[in-house]
């Protein structure tokens, strides 16, 4: 019996994707629920299961296709022995004159990478990467996509001297996704942007004095980013039109809080998103950070982390940005952007002080948000971090 394969529902909005590899080729035997093709869409990777057991028969979109919902992708013949599978398209090697041609065996994967997950086997082997020789950080030293990607830009940064100068690479539909949507985000709102800056002196001390006890408790480092969460979710509420969006003729205020983090992966700057921030306590936030972290540079994100975001927060200031204009997530109304700590001179009842500071950047939609309640919300944020006892009494 024969079963197709077809491309799955691949969540909201989203009704096209790009066949990225097939695990399999034609004539090799399959399991049921073993990956079989990588699908790519414009928000996330895709892996593609085997409905039931047998031999992978027909491929119909090869790599590079870009197919629908629903489309054919191949085929399965259930309960048949493996098939011969299909030659690759590499050269063969020359032979002696007058000799046989001799069959190659086909090579054994290291017994490392056979334990490894169908994704970063074929990272390892389009690489031709040794895989023991690949630091791995998953459970039990398994190596995740982001180990095989690091290493591949360590050893591709130890080389650029020799590469060619040029290089042409096709974007990813990922990659795609995001030029489009921002300059969408230029062509269609009205962004501006507004700064002030925050002492982060007190928030620092807070820091050093339970880190250790918050991260033996709740497994997680205390980090800035849940004081700001929790610091924007109050200036949220006082503040209801940075928190909205408009649809059509209409603006749409919203009562909850769902706060976008932008995320550097190995495939581009992904958003995915904390639900109900008003409700969660700061290690719920850090545990969830770290959670998306870790599954962004794994390619493991679902469709359903990256939409539905109400307000999107952005730490240029880990790659070392004193100060940018970030650009609004659409159909969001505003961004807020941190940067860099730097220890500068203030002054501070007419004495000259050294403070650490950070500074600020709201970039809004001025259709929807006007500049008074732009310098307000920077305000409020700045209050609630330069005392952090206001967040927790949620003043």
């Amino acid at each position: 019996m024969t079963v197709e394969i077809r491309v799955p529902a691949l969540g909201e909005s989203v009704s096209e994707a790009t066949v990225s590899k097939w695990f399999k080729a034609v004539g090799d035997a399959v399991a049921a629920d073993e990956p079989l093709v990588e699908l790519e869409t414009d928000k996330v990777t895709v892996e593609v299961p085997a409905a039931s057991a047998g031999t992978l028969s027909e491929i119909v979109a090869t790599e590079g296709t870009n197919v629908e919902v629903g489309a054919l992708l191949g085929a399965i013949t259930e309960g048949a022995g493996p098939a011969v599978a299909k030659p690759k398209t590499a050269a063969a090697p020359k032979a002696d004159a007058g000799a046989a041609p001799a069959k190659q065996p086909a090579a054994k994967a290291p017994a490392a990478a056979q334990t490894q997950a169908p994704s970063v086997r074929r990272l390892v082997a389009e690489n031709d990467l040794d895989a023991s020789k690949v630091s791995g950080s998953g459970k039990g030293g398994r190596l995740t996509k982001g180990d095989v990607l690091s290493h591949l830009e360590n050893a591709g940064s130890n080389s650029a001297a020799r590469g060619p100068r040029e290089e042409r690479v096709r974007m990813s539909r990922l990659r795609q996704r995001i030029a489009q949507r921002l300059k969408e985000a230029q062509n269609t709102a009205a962004i501006l942007t507004t700064f002030n800056e925050v002492d982060m002196s007190a928030l620092l001390k807070v820091r050093a004095d339970y880190r250790d006890s918050f991260e033996k408790k709740h497994g997680v480092r205390l980090g800035f980013m849940s004081f700001f969460a929790k610091a924007s979710v109050i200036a949220l509420r006082e503040l209801p039109s940075v928190n909205a969006e408009i649809d059509g003729d209409e603006i749409v205020y919203k009562n909850y809080y769902d706060i976008g983090v932008a995320v550097s992966a190995p495939q581009g700057l992904v958003v995915p998103v904390l639900r109900d921030v008003d409700q969660l306590s700061f290690a719920g936030i850090e545990q969830s950070i770290t959670d998306y972290g870790r599954r962004a540079r794994d390619g493991k994100l679902a469709m359903e982390d990256l939409t539905g975001g109400t307000f999107t927060i952005s730490n240029g200031g880990v790659f070392g940005s004193l100060l940018s204009t970030p650009i609004i997530n659409p159909p969001q109304s505003a961004i807020l952007g941190m940067h860099k700590i730097e220890k500068r001179p203030i002054v501070v009842n007419d004495a000259v002080v050294i403070r650490s500071m950070m500074y600020l950047a709201l970039s809004y939609d001025h259709r929807v948000i006007d500049g008074r309640e732009a310098v307000m919300f920077l305000v409020r944020v700045k209050e609630c971090i330069e005392d952090p006892q206001r967040i927790l009494l949620d003043m």
